[in-house]
């Protein structure tokens, strides 16, 4: 009995070791940070962010610039004054912890935030990102892919920089038409609701007095006419038909 109840014992010990090595690798697992990234895989990766995000300091898009935000505290790039209330008191600082819970869902770090992105289902890509986030931080990134901007000007035109046939000198309303005159002498109609009037503040937003055709969609029907101020626009827009009725 004494021999039989040591063997018992004996397997015991042996099943509960065989165990232990068993769940040891996945406690090492589940403690782990976010796996090492690529820089370079990162790069063409943020062409999915570069439509919202910059990476250039200071030039602030529909989000913050991305340039140094690596160890910064959330909601706090210069220069940038569109942040959540949310966001502002979360106490997040970015890091590859807390970039890596953001960039799986955005939501589930703040739950109230305004940025409606979904998330980054694959872990790799995620730590791709933030091995490039954090290369951009330290000077050491490659340099990043375009992303896809809207046809004819994309945030990060210089709008400062377009010709003759780009550079508003009249609007006027008839209708259900907007007649848009440029400096090359050229008017196109445009249907009320296909034209669109936008306002850039930034250095690369229009002369002052001189607001810039930018047109959109395939078909050519489509455009926007961006103001350097909300003063320009009202000062361009009359309302005035003429003796053709047009």
């Amino acid at each position: 009995m004494k021999t039989c109840a040591r063997v018992l014992v004996v397997l015991a010990l042996a099943s509960m070791l065989c165990w232990l090595a068993l769940l040891a690798p996945m406690r090492s697992r589940a403690g782990a940070g976010p796996a090492t990234g690529d820089p370079a895989r990162g790069a063409m990766l943020f062409r999915q962010c570069a439509a919202c995000h910059s990476l250039e300091p200071g030039l602030q898009l529909t989000g913050p610039s991305l340039a140094a935000i690596w160890g910064r505290r959330a909601a706090t790039v210069y220069g940038f004054g569109r942040y959540s209330a949310a966001l502002k008191h979360a106490g997040v600082t970015w890091d590859a912890a807390t970039l890596d819970r953001w960039l799986a869902r955005p939501a589930a770090v703040v739950p109230e935030t305004t940025m409606t992105f979904p998330g980054v289902a694959d872990a790799r890509q995620r730590a791709d990102l933030i091995a490039y986030l954090k290369a951009l931080a330290e000077g050491k990134a490659p340099p990043a892919q375009a992303g896809g901007m809207m046809i004819g000007a994309g945030p990060t035109t210089d709008l400062k920089r377009v010709g003759k046939d780009r550079r508003v000198t009249a609007i006027r309303h008839c209708g259900d038409a907007y007649h848009v005159t440029t400096e090359a002498g050229r008017t196109t109609p445009f249907w009320e609701f296909n034209l669109r009037f936008k306002t850039d503040s930034s250095p690369r937003g229009p002369e002052a007095g001189t607001p810039v055709l930018a047109p959109q969609g395939m078909q050519g029907d489509r455009a926007q006419v961006v103001f350097g101020s909300l003063d320009e626009l009202k000062r361009f827009l009359v309302e005035r038909c003429e003796p053709d009725g047009r």
